[in-house]
């Protein structure tokens, strides 16, 4: 991206830039520890879902391709909703961590914590509606 394509406009100020850039990148680091480190999030498939370590690496992929889709102007409606779904799709994961109490070592470790993230997923999928709702006139990828 240049320094051009950062400009505000009339609808959306820098902060909708830097926001969708920091929720980006937010989807694309996740998605990419799916692969480099998957054990953390094959341990919270719940045991009813088959094949838990392509469940991740697949929620990776889509994790991965919604935060790049969102730097794309054309593709930015799609990838925010599509990363609206996932956040409901891998909620099943998050639930089973808390109930389950799956140990880990660390803050992720802490009961409360675990139970923590379940609330917090609905203003990861409001702030994705936002992107897919504010998209028409955004500075960002003209």
């Amino acid at each position: 991206m240049t320094a051009g394509k950062f400009r505000a406009n009339e609808k959306h100020g820098m902060g909708f830039a830097i926001g969708l850039v920091v929720f980006a990148g937010i989807f694309i680091a996740s998605g990419l520890q799916h692969f480099f480190y998957p054990q953390p999030y094959v341990r919270i498939i719940p045991p009813f879902l088959p094949r838990p370590l392509a469940l991740v690496r697949v929620s990776g992929g889509a994790e991965i391709l919604g935060g790049v889709g969102l730097l794309v102007r054309a593709l930015r409606r799609w990838a925010a909703y599509g990363l609206a779904l996932l956040l409901v799709a891998v909620f099943p994961a998050n639930t089973y961590m808390a109930v389950a109490h799956v140990p880990f070592r660390g803050l992720m470790g802490e009961s409360w914590v675990q139970w923590l993230r379940l609330p917090l997923q609905i203003p990861l999928i409001v702030w994705a509606l936002y992107y897919a709702k504010g998209d028409r006139r955004s500075p960002v990828s003209r």
